[in-house]
């Protein structure tokens, strides 16, 4: 015998007729679980109330969920009391329609089958409510017409349309943690021992935070002209070109140390982003590049790196003025298109938090970024590098090395972020401290110290979840804004252009 369909089953015919489900499948699942409370525990991580297309099926589901919880046995004689006085359940002949739901014991065996259904006709029923609201909105001329926030409110509810149900996967057992855990050893040791997320093109740098790992907020801060976005472009490239190299290799993208990268540049246009990225790769001056300053071999030699460059899995999103929702939403299109594994934001004070709090207190809202950046890191399973401001307050002391104190507007910055990274030139700050060349002794000291550290920078290690702090010596060509390793010992002054 069947068990009885409610009579009221959707709001109209016209959406009965339209929007998918399977009654039968509800009331068969729902007699399952009261035959059987086992089968509680296979189905509560999936399906919720809300996914069931008769609210009253909804209304029982939720009242087995919570006698469960109490350790109550579930049947129709306990769950009776709830619903005695329930208009729906009357409609259907009373209480006695949870007795009826039991008849069908051969339920017990397709309980898993019945469940997973259930759950994908609700996606398909969401979808098409996000289909229609969408058409609703974009037809609705009453107010400010703003076609691009409707687009990126519209992929804002597919994505959460797409990615629902996906917490169920967030539990994992140790042993799957600890597998995930050998991986990653296994990825370091065969890259020379260190090595165990993404490059960042600096095997200095790789030795010291082990790569960019997957899940990670990075902050990269420093002062004007200290080479923040020159080192971000750096990072961003090699990260791209050593899948591009891996995969004419052979290698797996999932085996591979580098991954595809989504730059959202607030600041810089992607042309201009892209001159960095060729003058490093050509060996032509960044600056003479710009002002149209080169010869016809430095034009050729530009030429052949824009060619072997076009094919970087590299995407450049200039978009002004991004809300953190905006890059969210921009950030998981990435994702799922592009299968991008690496996000740079430049920079993260140029974000906007959301309307309600935009504007009223920036320590919130900046605070409101770093927690979405986070949220979305861990989100994707990709590292997030977002550059920052620092303060004024390092121009102030002898030692112009930055501090954690120094981060710019907020202290959430520094708890939210995984690694805090410093980029530091001592030379920006000596050359400025020149003495008049009338002080001959004076003056030949600073020049032997100005060629000493010339080209010499240093990224600052200040705060490491997995690891230890310190100092990572790089070094700087200014005229191709491109940082590299330095060769031990290396204090030897680069020869300068003339």
């Amino acid at each position: 015998m069947n068990p009885p369909v409610p009579l009221r089953l959707i709001e109209t015919a016209a959406d009965a007729a339209i929007l998918p489900q399977n009654l039968e499948a509800e009331a068969a699942l729902l007699g399952a679980l009261m035959i059987d409370n086992r089968l509680i525990e296979d189905v509560m991580m999936r399906l919720a109330a809300h996914h069931f297309a008769e609210a009253l099926h909804g209304r029982i589901y939720e009242a087995i969920l919570r006698l469960n919880d109490r350790k109550m046995a579930a049947t129709p004689v306990t769950l009776k009391p709830l619903f005695e006085a329930d208009p729906a359940m009357a409609e259907v002949g009373g209480p006695a329609y949870l007795a009826g739901l039991t008849q069908n014991s051969g339920a017990l065996i397709a309980a898993k089958d019945f469940a997973q259904q259930i759950y994908d006709l609700a996606l398909l029923r969401e979808l098409i409510r996000v289909g229609r609201e969408m058409a609703v909105n974009a037809g609705d001329t009453s107010t400010d017409i703003e076609p691009h926030k409707q687009i990126e409110a519209a992929e804002m509810a597919l994505y959460k349309v797409a990615e629902a149900g996906e917490v169920a996967g967030a539990v994992k057992t140790f042993g799957e943690a600890t597998r995930e855990a050998i991986d990653m050893a296994d990825r370091a040791m065969k890259s020379g021992g260190h090595l165990s997320g993404f490059t960042t093109g600096l095997d200095a740098l790789n030795a010291k935070i082990g790569g960019l790992h997957k899940s990670d907020l990075i902050v990269l801060a420093g002062r004007p002209a200290m080479g923040k976005t020159a080192l971000a472009t750096n990072i961003a490239f090699a990260c791209a070109m050593r899948l591009q190299q891996d995969q004419a290799r052979g290698i797996d993208v999932d085996k591979s140390s580098g991954t595809a990268v989504a730059f959202f540049s607030l600041e810089m246009s992607s042309d201009q982003l892209a001159t960095r990225v060729l003058a490093e790769q050509s060996g032509v001056n960044s600056e003479s590049l710009r002002m149209g300053k080169i010869s016809q071999d430095e034009f050729t030699r530009l030429a052949r790196a824009a060619g072997d460059l076009s094919g970087l899995p590299l995407f450049i999103d200039d978009t002004p003025a991004l809300s953190i929702a905006a890059l969210r939403t921009r950030a998981r299109r990435l994702k799922r298109q592009r299968n991008i594994g690496f996000i740079v934001v430049d920079y993260l004070q140029l974000l906007q938090g959301s309307a309600k709090g935009s504007g009223d207190n920036r320590v919130q809202e900046i605070s409101e970024i770093t927690r979405g950046l986070k949220t979305l890191a861990k989100e994707l399973q990709v590292p997030v590098l977002a550059l920052s401001q620092l303060s004024r307050a390092v121009e102030q002391r002898p030692d112009k090395r930055p501090l954690l104190s120094d981060l710019r507007e907020s202290g959430t910055i520094e708890q939210d972020a995984d690694i805090v990274l410093f980029v530091y030139r001592e030379e920006y700050y000596h050359a400025m401290q020149q003495p008049d060349p009338e002080e001959a002794d004076k003056h030949l000291k600073w020049r032997e110290k100005a060629e000493k550290i010339f080209g010499l920078a240093e990224v600052i290690v200040a705060k490491q979840r997995h690891g230890s702090t310190g100092s990572v010596p790089l070094t700087f060509h200014k005229s191709t804004t491109k940082f590299a390793d330095r060769a031990p010992d290396d204090y030897i002054p680069e020869a300068r252009d003339e």
